[in-house]
C-alpha cells in the first residue's frame, strides 16, 4: 500500500481496510508501505501472497506486477500486460474499440499544444494519460473562449477527449461475473473529493435505470475486463446520456485496482450482491497467482 503515486493517501486507506478485513478472516497480515526497498522487504518477509492495494502509477501500471512475477510471489488483481494497458487510457480505448465497445473521440497531445489552442472542439476533457482517481482533470466547457491553462505538474503528454454528458454509472467485475450497476450522484462532477470524502457523492445501487441500460453495463464491463486481459477484480466506468437511449451509453475506462475504502464503489457493489467486505478480500487472496 502507499507508494509514491498521486493516489498514495487513498492507497494507504485501502491497504489498512483490507489488512483489517483479512486479519478478521484469519490471515496473518504484514503491512508494507511500498518504497524503493520493496524487493528487499519482500525477500525478508517471504509472503505466501501479496495483496496489492496500491493505486496509480508503479502499483497499478504493471511495474510492481513485473517485480512480483520476477520474484515468483503470487499477487492479486491483474497482471503486467493488462495493468499497463488499462493504465494507458489511449491504448485501452483502442482495445475497447477492437472489442466493439462504445467510446468517445480522443487523442494524445502535448501539454503545450493544449495550452496554446483548442485541440478538440469544446466541450472536452483534458487528463493525464496514465493516472487515476480523477487526478489532474480539466473540463473545458462549450462556452470556453480560451484553451485550458494546465498546471506545470501535468505530464508533457496528455489525453484530450470529447466530453460525454450524462449520468455516472459503474460496474464491478469479480472473476468472470459482473456484479451490478451503481448510479453516482454528485453536486458537480465525480472528482477526487467526491470519490473519497465522506458525503462527497451518493450511490444508488442497484442503479434505477432501464433494464436495457443496466444489462448493457454488465455486458460492457465484462467485455472490457476480458478485452484488456484483466484478472481478479476490475471496475469499469460509464457515462449515460438518457436522451439518446442505448446510443448514449459510453465506456470511459477500466480500473484494474478499484478503491477499497469505506466509501468505495466495489465493496459496496459486492455487499449488495451478498459478498461481505471480508469475503471479497478473502476471494481476492485465494484467486492470487503469478502468470496473470
Amino acid at each position: 500500500m502507499g507508494g509514491p503515486s498521486a493516489e498514495r493517501e487513498v492507497s494507504l486507506v485501502s491497504g489498512r481496510e483490507c489488512a483489517a478485513a483479512l486479519g478478521d478472516e484469519g490471515f496473518d497480515v504484514v503491512l508494507i508501505d511500498a518504497a524503493p526497498d520493496l524487493a528487499a522487504r519482500l525477500s525478508e518477509i517471504k509472503p505466501d501472497v501479496v495483496f496489492n492495494a496500491l493505486h496509480g502509477r508503479w502499483g497499478e501500471d504493471g511495474c510492481v506486477q513485473g517485480l512480483l512475477e520476477w520474484m515468483g510471489i503470487p499477487y492479486t488483481h491483474s497482471g503486467v500486460l493488462a495493468s499497463a494497458l488499462a493504465m494507458d487510457k489511449q491504448r485501452s480505448k483502442l482495445a475497447y474499440k477492437a472489442a466493439g465497445l462504445p467510446v468517445v473521440e480522443s487523442r494524445l497531445a502535448s501539454a503545450d499544444e493544449v495550452r496554446a489552442k483548442h485541440v478538440l472542439t469544446p466541450p472536452y476533457v483534458v487528463k493525464p494519460n496514465n493516472e487515476g482517481s480523477s487526478v489532474g482533470v480539466y473540463i473545458v466547457h462549450e462556452a470556453a473562449n480560451a484553451p485550458p491553462q494546465l498546471s506545470n505538474d501535468m505530464p508533457d503528454e496528455v489525453m484530450v477527449e470529447a466530453f460525454a454528458p450524462g449520468r455516472e454509472l459503474t460496474t464491478t467485475v469479480v472473476g468472470d461475473r459482473a456484479l451490478t450497476v451503481t448510479d453516482i450522484l454528485t453536486d458537480g462532477w465525480y472528482d477526487y473529493d467526491a470519490k473519497y470524502k465522506t458525503g462527497g457523492s451518493r450511490h444508488v445501487v442497484p442503479a434505477d435505470v432501464p433494464q436495457q441500460i443496466f444489462d448493457a453495463c454488465l455486458d460492457y464491463a465484462l467485455r472490457a475486463h476480458n478485452a484488456l486481459g484483466c484478472r481478479g477484480v476490475s471496475r469499469t466506468d460509464f457515462r449515460w446520456d438518457e436522451s439518446k437511449g442505448i446510443d448514449g451509453l459510453i465506456l470511459l475506462e477500466t480500473n484494474t485496482q478499484p478503491g477499497m475504502t469505506p466509501t468505495s464503489l466495489t465493496p459496496e457493489q459486492a455487499g449488495t450482491c451478498g459478498m461481505s467486505f471480508g469475503a471479497l478480500c478473502r476471494w481476492m487472496v485465494e484467486d492470487a497467482s503469478c502468470n496473470r
